[in-house]
């Protein structure tokens, strides 16, 4: 049975909690019960920690898997239902959950693994311009795999439309290397072409910007790492779509939190409910977004 140590630490403006056994080691902050890193012992990291990220109070720090939610992106790019939820002029990227103190409800070992769970009460109709009432919670177990499920449930007295994703970084040797695979044959929006629906045709290969909603995922989607010799892989349920994003090399010097080739180290693949694929809850429902997030040789 592993033991697992847990130290309270401060970055930059952040409260966080490294979690270590002697399989892996996780670090999390409290704002947005945001991940920020994860690696198996003796292993390149899983979970992509950018060497020039903020760890600012109000920002999303640039690593692990933030928490978007409750919508995706911009969300004037969202379905009516979704953008009706929200009663403000000015809405941020990737939703309002991110960037608040969420509370750590408690950290417990369970068999052979660690269960962490997080609570936003703010989700509870204090919400700035979002006016539900949502019990959201993040439950996080570090186990065999590290296993993230984002849980919402209504209880107010009217519908809730959400979109969502777990928005996880992933380290590779080299993104011109690197291949995804389960992706093969789908339908996706590519948002960098006037958001047109093309399909794909193989695997996934990386030579440029790249950021896509591909449509009715399967329940795995993995990473094929040649030079680490790994494959990452992505076990994900309550989700029927995904985003894949490499910011590439202009995109990456425009970004404060990223060295100019940190693009070259990194890849998105964003667990999701988004597009034709939002959550609508209605009073007492619940929605459970899933992903397991494994690795093996090849």
């Amino acid at each position: 049975m592993a033991t697992y140590q847990v130290v309270n630490e401060q970055h930059g403006e952040l409260n966080c909690w490294r979690i270590t056994s002697d399989r892996a080691e996780l670090l999390i902050a409290q704002q947005g019960a945001q991940i920020l890193s994860y690696q198996h012992v003796g292993e390149p990291p899983l979970l992509w920690l950018s060497d020039q990220a903020i760890f600012r109070q109000g920002k999303s720090v640039r690593a692990g898997v933030p928490v978007c939610w409750p919508w995706f992106g911009n969300l004037q790019r969202n379905p009516e239902a979704v953008q009706g939820m929200f009663h403000g002029t000015q809405a941020p990227a990737h939703g309002l959950a991110r960037t608040r103190d969420w509370k750590l409800l408690g950290i417990e070992e369970a068999a052979s693994a660690l269960r962490i769970e997080f609570e936003l009460p703010e989700a509870q109709g204090d919400l700035p311009h979002w006016p539900h009432d949502v019990e959201l919670k993040l439950l996080i177990v570090m186990g065999d795999a590290l296993e993230l499920t984002l849980t919402s449930r209504n209880r107010g007295n009217s519908s809730v439309t959400i979109s969502q994703a777990l928005h996880s970084y992933f380290a590779v040797s080299d993104v011109r290397e690197a291949r995804v695979e389960g992706v093969e044959g789908l339908d996706y929006i590519e948002t960098l072409a006037d958001w047109e629906q093309r399909q794909q045709q193989g695997a996934l290969t990386f030579a440029g910007e790249t950021d896509r909603i591909y449509l009715n995922t399967p329940g795995q989607l993995s990473i094929v790492d040649p030079h680490w010799n790994r494959r990452i892989t992505l076990n994900s349920r309550g989700s029927r779509s995904a985003v894949i994003w490499n910011p590439w090399t202009d995109r990456a010097q425009a970004l404060p939190d990223m060295a100019d080739d940190g693009w070259q180290r990194m890849l998105c693949i964003e667990t999701a409910n988004v597009w034709d694929d939002v959550v609508e809850l209605k009073p007492g429902a619940v929605h459970a977004l899933h992903v397991a997030i494994g690795s093996e040789g090849l």
